[in-house]
Order: C-alpha cells, then sequence, then structure tokens
C-alpha cells in the first residue's frame, strides 16, 4: 500500500465526529495527563482517522496539495455559491444532526456577532470551514480536517495521538527530524509548511483581501499544539507572537458555538450579503 493510497478514506461517521473530539479535549482546565486520559478514551473511529493524519501528511504530500489547490484553479464562486456547494456535504449516517452546513457556519459567525466583535471577525465565522468543500473533490477526511501541525521538522509531543507518526515515511528523513528541520530559527509561522487541510486552503483563497489577524485565524485555527500547548515558538516571530491572542479569541466560538439552534438563513441573508459585499469581490478564485 503506497502512501498516497490509505486503506480508508473515511474513518470519521462525518466531520463533525472531529468536531465533537476537540471540544470535549479542549474544554477548559484540562492537566496534560487529562488530554492523554481522554485520547484514550477517543472512538475508535476518531483514532483510526488520526493514524492516518499523522502516517501520510508527509512534506511530499502537502507540497503536492499546496501545488494542486494553492494556485485556485477550481474556479470562480461567491461566498453563498461556495456554502451551497459545501451544503451538498451531507452524511446520512449521523442521524443527530439536522442542521445544514451553512447553518453550522451560521452558528458561529452569529455567536461572533452577539458578542460584539468586528464586523471583519463575524465574517471569519462564516468564512472558517468553507475549506472543507476539498472533500467534494475527492480529498479524504485525514486531508482536510485534523489538528494541523508543521511537516519537515520533529514532531512535537502535544500533537495529539503523536505516536502514530511513528509509521510516517517522514520519520526516516534525518533532515526532518530535527528541532528546526527544514527551517530557520524563528522564521514565522507564514513561512511554515502546515500539515494540508480546510484551514490552510480558505486561508489561501482570502489572501488577496482580508487583514493579517483574520488570515491567522483561518489558517490556524486548528493549530492546536501551538495555540493551546505553545509548542513550535522557536519557528515563531514576533508577528504570530502578536497574531496569537486573535487565534485564542476566535478559537473559543469554533469549540464551542455548534449547539442545536437553528439560525434563519432566510432571515439573516440581507445582514451577510452586506458583510461579504463590505470585504469581498462578488466571486472569488477557489
Amino acid at each position: 500500500m503506497s502512501a498516497a493510497s490509505p486503506q480508508t478514506n473515511a474513518p470519521l461517521h462525518d466531520l463533525e465526529q472531529w468536531d465533537e473530539f476537540l471540544e470535549g479535549r479542549y474544554k477548559q482546565g484540562k492537566s496534560q495527563e487529562e488530554f492523554r486520559q481522554y485520547d484514550a478514551t477517543a472512538n475508535p473511529g476518531v483514532a483510526e482517522f488520526y493514524r492516518l493524519n499523522h502516517t501520510y501528511q508527509t512534506v511530499d504530500y502537502v507540497l503536492a496539495k499546496e501545488k494542486k489547490y494553492f494556485g485556485l484553479r477550481k474556479g470562480n464562486k461567491t461566498v453563498w455559491e461556495a456554502a451551497e456547494f459545501l451544503n451538498t456535504l451531507v452524511d446520512d449516517s449521523d442521524p443527530d444532526t439536522d442542521l445544514t452546513q451553512i447553518e453550522h457556519l451560521l452558528q458561529t459567525s452569529e455567536a461572533i456577532r452577539a458578542d460584539g466583535h468586528p464586523r471583519w471577525m463575524v465574517l471569519v465565522g462564516f468564512l472558517h470551514d468553507l475549506g472543507k468543500c476539498l472533500c467534494l473533490w475527492g480529498e479524504p477526511q485525514w486531508g482536510v480536517v485534523g489538528d494541523t501541525f508543521p511537516v519537515g521538522c520533529a514532531w512535537s509531543s502535544d500533537i495529539v495521538f503523536a505516536e502514530y507518526f511513528a509509521a510516517n515515511p517522514d520519520h526516516t528523513v534525518a533532515a526532518y527530524q530535527t528541532k528546526y528541520g527544514i527551517y530557520e530559527p524563528n522564521c514565522g509561522l507564514e513561512n511554515v509548511h502546515m500539515s494540508f487541510g480546510h484551514d490552510g486552503y480558505i486561508a489561501e483563497v482570502m489572501k488577496p483581501w482580508l487583514g493579517d489577524e483574520a488570515l491567522y485565524m483561518l489558517r490556524f485555527h486548528s493549530f492546536y499544539p501551538w495555540h493551546r500547548h505553545g509548542a513550535y515558538d522557536h519557528l515563531c516571530n514576533d508577528k504570530d507572537r502578536a497574531m496569537l491572542e486573535w487565534v485564542l479569541k476566535f478559537n473559543q466560538y469554533d469549540l464551542y458555538s455548534k449547539g442545536h439552534a437553528k439560525p434563519n438563513v432566510k432571515e439573516l441573508k440581507p445582514y451577510y450579503d452586506d458583510l461579504f459585499a463590505e470585504f469581498l469581490p462578488p466571486t472569488l478564485a477557489w
């Protein structure tokens, strides 16, 4: 079996199963030991998801996916069209979820709006998961969601299920197994290749249009080893450290805003039409 052809692309019932695992794992106040205890009780599908992610997210894999997607050659769409496209990502195996993908996006953005944050941050709340449309282009679950981490340098022990990296082919590449690996000290996270997924992709889509605070929220909202555990500071520069507070501010909404209250899309649409027009062009390259 080649590194590019894992036996299964869908160990999770749906992508929300990963979100639910994160919400439980990162409840406030957990100690390192409690993290480990929580991981040990993970659903077998979640554990298998992380095994695949940690086995196949190699330097070569990441560079190939960046080349394929970061050129934004999937056509032009409005934000609503992209959200409607994501709405076609339906999993009938989850009987407990009757919310559409658009309604999930609105749950996050409306929670941010209700707390009086800037309009650009409300926009980030709506946009942050649109990159999950990668699943609709045939990418496996483990290549779309999951805690992100740098590739090309030693993996942090703070990465969830770090033991699964033993099967990653980069484990045998000496140049990738040092503290800095292929990077320079304090090179800045913007110069680091992160494991590939929806975070980095949506940040590339929005890069021409949004400010640094918004782009850091998009690109690094799943980089839990950094923003929850303080790992990889040796790769960070002053800009990264200044942006960290914004990532943390956003992350609480990413984790904890997904309840079962159903947003009224029709009523909210005029507000979001104005919001999109304020910050973004009519159509975006995807």
